[in-house]
């Protein structure tokens, strides 16, 4: 896209237990346990992965916004979405 700057971020591992990140050098994993909106996602989706500023990952496939804090400190930010299923 003209005029937008991203850093790059990979998707590295996609595992039965979560995904991991790899952001300037450091990987970051993060569970479907603190982040359920990708446990179900399709492949092609978790791959897409943007950082359009130092710290800050989007996926616009699915709509998700993290921060690395939130990444590495999920006890600290204990509200989570339910994946759009509603609970009974």
């Amino acid at each position: 896209m003209l005029g937008a700057i991203t850093f790059q971020t990979e998707v590295t591992n996609i595992s039965s237990h979560g995904v991991w990140l790899l952001s300037a050098g450091k990987e970051l994993f993060m569970s479907y346990d603190d982040f359920p909106w990708f446990k179900d996602a399709p492949i092609g989706k978790i791959l897409n992965v943007e950082e359009p500023t130092p710290g800050h990952f989007y996926w616009p496939d699915l709509d998700v916004d993290l921060g690395i804090e939130s990444i590495e400190h999920p006890d600290r930010f204990p509200l989570r979405a339910k994946n759009g299923k509603t609970s009974p």
